[in-house]
Order: structure tokens, then C-alpha cells, then sequence
């Protein structure tokens, strides 16, 4: 479940974590080691750059479901070219299958 929430998705490029929370997520392993995502973090000037990154949130949110909407619509252009309508008239033979007579 945390691959999930962490990994850009390629509909909205982010993650649902930072789409949620407004900031990159940490892996609870690396709270402990000395890398550079947490050894950079100035506590004293934290707290106001959380506030900003969620008052810009709501733009990133705006952003991801436009980047969805286009995806959609790339989805749906790849699919109309594919598809095609059969129709069909008085007399010809189908194939049906009866779920209710199954055991």
C-alpha cells in the first residue's frame, strides 16, 4: 500500500500522498539515517514551508485533475480508433449465451 501512495502516477504526475498532504512522503526507515531529505529539514523555518506547500495545494490538485482529464481523453481517442460498431440485421445468426441455465 505505501508503493502505491508514493509512486507518481502517470494520469496527474504526482502521488496521491502529496495530493493528500501537500508534501513528499518519508519512509519511516529513512527518519533515522543521516541522508539528505533529513538532515536538510530546518525545524524552526519547517513549520511555515508546510503551510505554504498546503496553501498551494489546492493548485496542485487543480493541475492533477486536469493532467487526468487529458489522460482520459487520450484513453478514449485509443479506444474510438479501435472499436468498430457492428450492426446488425432481421435474420442474422448471434451468439447468445443463457447465464441462468448455467449449474
Amino acid at each position: 500500500m505505501w508503493a502505491h501512495r508514493t509512486m507518481i502516477k502517470s494520469s496527474n504526475d504526482d502521488t496521491p500522498f502529496s495530493l493528500t498532504y501537500g508534501t513528499e512522503a518519508v519512509i519511516p526507515g529513512e527518519i533515522g539515517m543521516p541522508i539528505y531529505r533529513t538532515t536538510v529539514v530546518d525545524a524552526v523555518h519547517n513549520d511555515e514551508e508546510l503551510r505554504i506547500n498546503l496553501d498551494l495545494l489546492e493548485e496542485r490538485r487543480e493541475r492533477a485533475a486536469i493532467h487526468e482529464a487529458k489522460a482520459k481523453l487520450k484513453m478514449i481517442k485509443y479506444y474510438n480508433a479501435r472499436v468498430r460498431g457492428v450492426t446488425f440485421r432481421p435474420g442474422d445468426f448471434v451468439y447468445r449465451t443463457n447465464d441462468t441455465s448455467m449449474p
